[in-house]
């Protein structure tokens, strides 16, 4: 009798948490095996994201950096090669992030909700696209492994702050 009771109140909490929307989403990891890990699951909390410099040579992109809000997280990756900085308009998010890999990330290409396209790096190797699972979300950051490169990225996905309650 008590396994019955027990067994019921498990489908009844298991159904209960399947009515619970879902927003959040993983997308990756794209790249090689290298590098130290790192991720800007706390830098999420100082604000959605707002501005992305990359730095890149003439073969992949050798590090990354992302404002949240208005704090710059830390930089990770290699110090060589050309550093570019695109900020994002007030209330644009990204979208979708597709590029492209081998052993390092070669290029990144940035797409936002105002219909900006924004490319770094170069065009060549294994593609890939990502986007979130859920509809109304946005990219809310980033994590992977670098060294001298961007090794490998990962992107997180969820909804805009402001749409978020316990955010």
């Amino acid at each position: 009798m008590l396994a019955i009771i027990l067994l019921a109140l498990l489908c009844a909490s298991a159904s209960g948490n399947a009515i619970q929307s879902r927003s959040s989403s993983y997308s990756g990891e794209y790249g090689g095996k290298g590098g130290k890990r790192f991720s800007h699951s706390g830098n999420q909390l100082d604000g959605p994201i707002t501005a992305i410099r990359v730095r890149s040579n003439s073969l992949y992109i050798t590090g990354i950096q992302v404002r949240y809000g208005t704090v710059w997280s830390e930089y990770v990756g290699g110090k060589l090669g050309d550093l570019e900085e695109i900020f994002l308009h007030p209330g644009e998010s990204v979208i979708q992030v597709s590029g492209k890999y081998k052993y390092y990330v070669k290029q990144l290409i940035f797409v936002t909700d105002k219909g900006r396209y924004l490319p770094f790096g170069k065009d060549s190797g294994t593609s890939f696209n990502a986007v979130p699972l859920h509809p109304n979300t946005v990219l809310r950051f980033i994590s992977g492994r670098s060294g001298a490169a961007l090794d490998a990225i990962s992107l997180h996905w969820d909804v805009y702050p402001s749409q978020c309650s316990t955010c």
